[in-house]
């Protein structure tokens, strides 16, 4: 197979997130329903933080492997491999903490003393993520996290087919298309139910945040092969997404809807690990 017809496919597996992403639309839904929708994506964020984890430190552990039990590698390698997931996992969960505390801060409303005051002054400038509401901001970090680890899948379709394993990357592409299509749901969902809608370009644009990096990630992984630059991405999206879950997880408290929460829960934990055995198939 041809390196476009790859990178066309990497496109195709990317773009399946803008399915879900319309549900972002949705108005008049009852605090149950938007209980629901919260939990579910919570759900099928938490299922990709534990395969995010898993595959990232498998390298870590192939480390610890070679050097306890074969003899054939060192404990340096260990150690460096561990620092590396340890300090991108790190920036990606503290990261968007003092990122948006950062942002509050930057963006707070200017006091003026007494007198007269230039017109300049008076104009507070807000960066534009400042001036979205914070459900869209917890959209925002929703896309940049899976975005962070679909970059890392876009890197197993290029690596495979770069190593001349066809199949196996046509069969990823299969499965990440799957996982996209529910993780497009899983950025929206704190926006089903706003007063005021997402406009469709700014859905367009979560869209391409989350998606756009599977692309990016083909054409890398198909240029050049490296375990270390896909085990940062995983441990940079592992704390990003933890962050998002745990802000979720707020949502959920302040909407006390315990059944729904539960049940939720359980469909988008269902949803990941059944999109998942593909891959599994796959023999990855």
């Amino acid at each position: 197979m041809s390196t476009s017809r790859i990178l066309l496919l990497g496109a195709i597996a990317g773009s399946t997130i803008f399915l879900g992403l319309p549900i972002g639309r949705l108005r008049n839904l009852s605090p149950k329903a938007r209980a629901l929708l919260n939990a579910i994506a919570t759900g099928v964020l938490l299922f990709l933080f534990v395969d995010v984890m898993s595959n990232g430190l498998s390298p870590v552990e192939d480390a610890v492997h070679a050097a306890a039990r074969t003899h054939d590698g060192s404990w340096v390698t260990v150690a460096a491999r561990g620092a590396i997931f340890l300090v991108a996992f790190g920036v990606g969960l503290l990261g968007l903490v003092y990122y948006d505390r950062w942002l509050l801060r930057r963006d707070a409303p200017a006091k003026f003393g007494p007198g007269a005051a230039a017109v300049d002054e008076l104009v507070v400038r807000r960066s534009v993520v400042a001036r979205l509401s914070e459900a869209q901001r917890l959209a925002l970090f929703i896309a940049l996290g899976i975005g962070l680890h679909n970059f890392s899948e876009g890197l197993a379709i290029g690596q495979s087919a770069a190593s001349g394993e066809v199949q196996l990357a046509v069969l990823l592409i299969i499965g990440f298309g799957l996982h996209n299509a529910t993780e497009g749901f899983g950025i929206v969902a704190p926006l089903s139910g706003e007063a005021v809608l997402p406009s469709w370009g700014f859905l367009v644009t979560m869209g391409v945040i989350g998606g756009g990096p599977t692309f990016v990630g083909t054409l890398v992984g198909q240029a050049w092969v490296n375990t270390t630059l896909g085990m940062a991405f995983l441990a940079l999206a592992g704390g990003s997404i933890l962050y998002v879950v745990v802000q979720l997880l707020r949502v959920a408290q302040k909407l006390d809807q315990q059944e729904m929460l539960m049940w939720g829960l359980l469909i988008g934990l269902f949803a990941g690990f059944a999109t998942d055995l593909v891959l599994v198939a796959a023999g990855t």
